[in-house]
């Protein structure tokens, strides 16, 4: 930690997300971006003096070797995951890594492994988790405020067609699913709390064999289902619904309310049609700070600081979209999980 005590995250790439999230963390008093590493110093050095960054290194390497960093923040490409989240913990720094965690669940239980055997912490960054917004719609499960979960549907698309686009490249992890459908999945996960049994599922493809849509449907062991769609071909949109036997929670799951738009959660406590769904006034935050936070709190020893995706909610996520992917590509076969 520095002197201030701030947590001091080193940032891997200089790619428009690593932007936001430096940007994001810069008011904070827990946590402080201090050194980015690109493999060109140029684009380092440029970043950093347009970002406000203190230092900049021509080298992944150099980052992970930089004993004045206590975490990585991995926002690279999703092929590039594993291997550099699982390098910065044998070099001893803990990591926040964006989602998707990996590209399959046995990358992502080696990660965690190495984080283990290394004495670190990893965990997968979803910036609506750490959202009030999502802290009240976990309560109200938690609670039984709905009953019990029967049914949940989420969907979250945004419209991508360049070529060049890293999303659409499929050596580097790209795809409707691995990007904005993550997000559903990781709120069908969050909700009915624990992994599916079975998945159905079906996508459309480009010419490099990435999908640009994906739909999936969920069946649950104790008789619950869910569904989420996702898609790089429509205008944006973001919304989940979760359906118990005693009412419904409604929400849009934001990232960074409300520059994304105004936050949305509402709750319906009643079975019935003419029951009114009441709105709940939840704060704004920029999502990378308050999960770079909360990530800070974990690293000093509050297991309960963490509010993001536990290690065994985010090998479920991986291993659910491991069988979306692999239905998907059998034109629709159940797969179990």
């Amino acid at each position: 930690m520095a002197n201030n005590g701030k947590l001091r995250f080193g940032v891997l790439g200089a790619a428009n997300i690593a932007r936001q999230f430096v940007a994001g963390c810069a008011p904070s008093s827990d946590v402080e971006a201090t050194a980015v590493a690109s493999r060109e110093i140029g684009k380092a050095e440029r970043f950093a003096k347009e970002v406000g960054v203190a230092r900049a290194l021509g080298s992944y390497e150099a980052l992970l070797a930089d004993p004045d960093i206590d975490a990585i923040y991995n926002p690279l490409p999703n092929s590039l995951h594993a291997e550099w989240s699982i390098r910065a913990a044998e070099a001893g720094k803990h990591v926040l890594c964006e989602k998707p965690l990996a590209m399959d669940a046995g990358e992502a239980r080696a990660m965690f492994a190495a984080a283990d055997r290394n004495g670190v912490v990893l965990r997968e960054a979803y910036p609506y988790l750490a959202q009030q917004q999502t802290a009240i719609m976990r309560r109200w499960i938690a609670d039984g405020a709905i009953g019990k979960v029967r049914l949940v549907r989420a969907t979250f698309s945004v419209f991508f067609e360049d070529p060049a686009n890293i999303r659409l490249i499929p050596s580097l992890g790209g795809g409707a699913l691995y990007d904005a459908g993550s997000y559903a999945v990781s709120l069908v996960r969050i909700a009915a709390g624990v992994r599916p049994a079975r998945v159905q599922a079906l996508a459309q493809y480009d010419g490099n064999g990435v999908d640009r849509t994906t739909l999936a449907s969920m069946a649950f062991s104790d008789g619950a289902m869910a569904q989420i769609s996702c898609s790089f071909a429509t205008a944006f949109h973001r919304s989940a619904s979760i359906g118990g036997d005693k009412g419904v929670i409604e929400t849009n799951y934001l990232n960074h309310p409300p520059n994304s738009g105004p936050a949305l959660l509402q709750i319906r406590r009643s079975v019935a049609i003419g029951a009114p769904l009441e709105p709940v006034a939840v704060p704004d935050g920029n999502g990378f700070r308050l999960e770079a936070e909360s990530f800070a709190r974990l690293v000093r020893g509050d297991a309960q600081g963490w509010t993001g995706a536990t290690p065994e909610e985010s090998v479920d996520i991986a291993m659910m979209m491991d069988a979306i992917r692999a239905s998907a590509r059998d034109g629709g076969k159940m797969t179990e999980v």
